[in-house]
């Protein structure tokens, strides 16, 4: 009898300490990657100490302001590049994803170097700068340091290496924008100055106000006035977006660079020409598809300008009312050329016919065993009807010439009077987001959600076998009125099994979706996030992306299950409100975010130098670059490569160390 006491008190401590094992600990806080702060490139390299021309340029000796026009200055179009070790892995990852914005939108591509003479080798310095255009000196450094892993930082400090300087320094800059300079701080005027026509070009294309290579109103402000004032008053918060290329900024370096299309785009289309962009009608099939503005049983409107436009505004669609039954309608694009065997098509999917009814993607590829195109299936789009304008991926993986094909067909025998509708239909080489989250009534959301109070993505499970999920402050967090904050949680259930703990090394990117009709002239917002294996929470002894089920709290999911959701970590300052309500982030009067997580533990890995080249060399000529020597001055510093330092370390935040035989130590700034 004692015995069988015995039994069960243990029996009860084992249940005790095994529950107390799967509760959380103490709720961690949230990390916040910018430190809670909305620093522009300027900002950051100022804190740092550096006193760059124009902010966050490098300009040697030998080099005036005629980068733009020389020929000498640009680069292949195929870019080598080296990452250099001291990146942070998040970084790395944003800096992929920044080359494949240039791919997409531009000729510009960038391969792992080489041994080609001249290369671009991206390392983390004590801010975000550049040179301007291809110096030519072999290696040529790119700082991507704390805080400049954002996408656009990327690709402005890369604009710089491709010839271009910043858009208020042009010629013409007083025509469109007023210079305060009693409000700028002292010393930093030289920032602001302007360039004649004959040593800068703007190559024919109007002032931007919405270049990213503009600087913000408030740059280099002593205080709170801003020292930017447009002369057109509705662009004063425009100047200094930070999101994505504009047009200008492309078309600028369509013609620098004598691009004629996107390296990875394939093909868009939104039906507004009555060509419906080479598209056909496929042999065989019983039925057409039909440009419309509006049809019976819906849409009463196409996608891509909402019935704003009069005589403008068409879609696709496949009438289930008048075909028959087993009725199908082909829908084929024009003749498509692949260049690196993977495609994404996207395209917005309106479906108003019977619950039966069907729409199927095949391609029809072509080669030498099938002259005349043979038909693949790809993917059946499921799904109920809805009265919405629906949001598809589909990954393809076409290595021959090839055409998209859309089969509409009418399973269901009774009557119908809708029909299947198609529109803003995107075709480029790269991967798909792998999640859509449609935020409805977007800015009602923004106006009636309290201060410091999230809505929660549903949890998504990635190819990696992880769950995550995204939590956005409609109306910010608490001190950030009106932004838009944005957090990723991991997330676990009891019963989840086959992850590794502390979470290695997993991307997660939050995009909110310009929904522009044409790809490549979106302006999406996107925050990307890794999951250091190794990183801390602030103050204690706890891995911060350790399993939810340990360092997470439980909540309840809709459907009543419940789940774990570790901490956040991302940005109080994501987006203002006044951006958001912007260009297509909102549409018909939604949000929509892709969500992806990525495994980027190959960025952990030394980038392989070309066998038969020495280790990077830095041969950069004389270098001016003012560097801080006490509290208030600020004193210009010129260092000159010598033979004898060829290897070249930055350690220490930003002091780069040269090692010269065994004796020999030299300190030279890493902007060298």
């Amino acid at each position: 009898m004692a015995g069988g006491k015995c039994s069960s008190l243990i029996h009860f401590v084992y249940l005790l300490l095994g529950a107390a094992l799967c509760l959380p600990i103490t709720k961690i806080s949230d990390y916040d990657v910018d430190g809670g702060r909305d620093r522009d490139i300027f900002d950051i390299n100022e804190e740092a100490g550096l006193n760059l021309v124009e902010g966050d340029i490098v300009l040697d000796e030998r080099q005036s302001r005629n980068s733009i026009l020389g020929e000498e200055y640009r680069w292949p179009k195929m870019i080598p590049y080296y990452m250099e070790d001291d990146l942070e892995i998040n970084a790395k990852g944003v800096i992929l994803k920044a080359f494949e914005q240039y791919r997409l939108k531009s000729c510009i591509d960038f391969q792992p170097w080489s041994g080609e003479t001249n290369y671009i080798s991206i390392f983390k310095g004590a801010g975000c700068f550049s040179s301007v255009g291809n110096q030519r000196i072999g290696k040529q450094r790119l700082s991507i340091g704390t805080n400049c892993d954002r996408i656009a930082t990327i690709e402005h400090e890369f604009l710089h290496a491709l010839g271009f300087w910043h858009e208020q320094s042009r010629a013409d800059r007083d025509d469109y924008v007023r210079i305060m300079w009693d409000y700028i701080s002292e010393g930093k005027e030289h920032n602001f100055n302007t360039y004649d026509d004959t040593t800068s070009s703007s190559l024919g294309v109007p002032y931007d106000y919405g270049s990213m290579m503009h600087y913000s109103k408030n740059a280099f402000s002593n205080g709170t006035e801003p020292t930017i004032v447009t002369k057109i008053p509705a662009f004063s918060d425009v100047i200094g977006q930070r999101m994505e290329f504009s047009d200008s900024d492309l078309l600028k370096l369509y013609r620098l660079y004598n691009c004629t299309e996107g390296s990875t785009f394939l093909d868009s289309c939104d039906f507004e020409r009555e060509n419906i962009c080479g598209m056909i009608q496929g042999q065989g099939d019983t039925a057409d598809w039909v440009r419309v503005a509006r049809a019976d049983g819906g849409p009463n409107t196409d996608y891509s300008n909402m019935g704003k436009c009069t005589g403008s505004g068409y879609f696709m669609h496949f009438s289930t009312g008048t075909a028959g039954s087993g009725g199908t309608a082909l829908l084929e694009s024009r003749l498509l050329y692949p260049k690196r065997g993977y495609q994404c098509l996207q395209f917005f999917y309106y479906n108003s016919a019977g619950p039966s009814d069907t729409l199927k993607i095949y391609v029809r590829e072509y080669d030498k065993a099938n002259p005349n195109g043979k038909l693949r299936f790809i993917q059946s789009i499921d799904g109920p009807p809805q009265e919405l304008w629906q949001l598809h991926h589909v990954s393809l993986d076409v290595k021959t010439k090839f055409r998209v094909v859309f089969q509409g067909t009418k399973q269901s025998s009774g009557p119908s009077t809708g029909g299947l509708s198609l529109d803003d239909i995107n075709l480029s080489e790269t991967t798909c987001p792998e999640f859509t989250w449609r935020v409805k009534n977007f800015s009602s959301v923004m106006e009636d959600t309290p201060t410091n109070t999230p809505i929660f993505s549903p949890p998504f499970t990635s190819k990696n076998g992880y769950t995550f999920q995204m939590a956005l402050y409609p109306s910010g967090k608490e001190g950030y009125p009106g932004e838009l904050s944005a957090y990723a949680h991991l997330v676990a259930r009891e019963g989840d099994s086959g992850q590794k703990w502390p979470c290695p090394w997993k991307q997660i990117t939050m995009m909110l979706m310009d929904q522009h009709p044409h790809i490549q002239k979106r302006m999406s917002n996107q925050r990307s996030v890794t999951t250091d294996p190794n990183m801390k929470a602030t103050d204690s002894d706890t891995f911060f992306w350790d399993d939810p089920r340990k360092v997470g709290v439980e909540v309840k999911d809709s459907d009543g299950s419940k789940y774990f959701r570790g901490p956040g970590a991302g940005t109080p300052v994501y987006l203002t409100h006044l951006r958001a309500k912007s260009r297509d982030f909102i549409k018909g009067g939604d949000a929509i975010f892709l969500l992806t997580m990525e495994d980027v533990s190959h960025l952990t890995v030394t980038q392989p130098l070309p066998s038969s080249t020495l280790q990077p060399v830095n041969s950069t000529p004389s270098v001016t670059v003012t560097q801080p020597v006490s509290s208030s001055t600020l004193q210009p510093v010129t260092s000159t490569s010598s033979n004898g330092c060829l290897d070249v370390r930055c350690l220490n935040n930003g002091v780069c160390v040269c090692f010269h035989f065994i004796f020999f130590l030299l300190f030279f700034s890493c902007v060298h």
